[in-house]
């Protein structure tokens, strides 16, 4: 049983790893777009709202994508007085009760209001409210249950994780999230 925890986890970790590797090329994307629409605004002195839109886009989608690879590598904000000072297993705990009664809770409140909303968006193909913008409104606001689910997925290897952990089936090093240099 605890090899199949053990391996449901580690495929979650992949996930979570692959869809920030993709999604962190976006950032690239966001750079360069914004220096075409500054080389054709002040250069040219002519403009695209739809490429202007288009940084707005990727850049909530890096975000909002890129949560649950940030959560994997520990690296979103917390008060961690107690916590760094804790050994293995009393993080393990923190991970497991903190995941269960704040992360897990937060992303099923996200997926349940914002269902309707996408809903609704793709059932008129929500489009920009400017002229020349893009026709794709539907198509970011999905982006809004995708980082829920992938934030639920994340929170569920990391609960898995810390469970290996108290059973003495794993090692501390999966379960503390140390860096970019964790092994899957």
């Amino acid at each position: 049983m605890y090899a199949k925890l053990h391996a449901l986890a580690r495929g979650i970790d992949r996930l979570s790893e692959t869809t920030g590797r993709i999604i962190a090329w976006l950032t690239l994307g966001t750079v360069l777009i914004t220096f075409v629409v500054v080389v054709l605004r002040y250069v040219l002195q002519s403009g695209s709202i739809a490429l202007q839109e288009s940084i707005s886009y990727l850049h909530a989608t890096v975000f909002m994508l890129g949560a649950a690879y940030t959560l994997k590598h520990d690296g979103h904000v917390r008060v961690d007085i107690l916590y760094r000072d804790l050994g293995p297993r009393g993080k393990a705990w923190v991970n497991l009760f903190g995941t269960l009664l704040m992360l897990m809770p937060v992303c099923g409140f996200i997926l349940y209001v914002s269902w309707e909303y996408v809903a609704v968006s793709w059932s008129m193909r929500e489009g920009s409210q400017e002229a020349g913008g893009l026709d794709a409104v539907f198509l970011l606001k999905t982006v809004i249950p995708l980082m829920a689910t992938l934030l639920l997925l994340q929170g569920l290897s990391m609960v898995l994780h810390s469970i290996l952990l108290l059973a003495g089936q794993q090692q501390d090093t999966d379960v503390d999230s140390a860096g970019p240099d964790r092994e899957l």
